[in-house]
């Protein structure tokens, strides 16, 4: 086994790839990777052009995007966590509440993030506002589901919670959940009280001071 991530310790789809990787102990090694320094970027784009966390590489495989990369984990290394179910139909919905917790979640919650990184004069109100009047649709959504569960399937932690954890975070950080929608803040406590999590977060700390908010 020969495992390397190229990753940023603040980037939460990175947060998502460490999750699955710290899960099931998989051994690999850290490549943290600074796109402000022009010659890291340079070395990173020349791995994935795209120049977007997360990137494994497995021997002479390059495989970038967080839901890949955690499908090559189980599939390759597979281990007391199971991230797609064996059942067809039951995969199939894993991969569905990836996909929202992503592109109804996660792509929102960075529109508001990365709006605060923007300097002054570049910023943009309206695309905010969309984002976070989206957010709170999916917020609403998510709420009503966990109301009667502890993961996103149900008893089993699968790809979806990794997906869940990382922008939930970042939300509560931003406006905390716990005043607006309590089974999501109960959900992202579970999430980071679990081992995996709690590890990712524990060595995001000392980038923090780094974060818009």
């Amino acid at each position: 086994m020969s495992l390397t991530l190229h990753f940023h310790p603040l980037s939460s789809f990175c947060h998502k790839a460490l999750i699955a990787l710290y899960e099931n102990d998989t051994p690999f090694e850290r490549r943290i990777v600074n796109l402000m320094d022009p010659a890291d970027a340079a070395a990173f784009k020349k791995l994935w052009p795209c120049g977007k966390f997360p990137v494994l590489q497995d021997g002479n495989r390059t495989i970038p995007e967080s839901s890949v990369i955690i499908e090559h984990l189980d599939l390759q290394y597979p281990g007391k966590t199971r991230f797609i179910p064996a059942d067809p139909k039951l995969a199939l919905q894993v991969r569905l509440k990836d996909r929202f917790y992503d592109l109804h979640v996660h792509d929102h919650m960075q529109k508001v993030v990365g709006d605060k990184l923007r300097p002054e004069g570049k910023k943009d109100p309206h695309g905010v506002e969309n984002a976070r009047a989206r957010l709170t649709v999916s917020l609403d959504m998510i709420d009503a589901e966990m109301a009667g569960k502890t993961w996103a399937m149900g008893d089993e932690f699968t790809m979806a919670d990794c997906a869940a954890g990382p922008p939930l975070f970042y939300i509560d950080r931003l406006f905390p959940l716990a005043g607006s929608h309590k089974n999501v803040a109960r959900y992202l406590g579970r999430l980071r009280d679990r081992p995996s999590y709690a590890r990712v977060i524990e060595e995001a700390k000392p980038y923090f001071p780094m974060l818009p908010f």
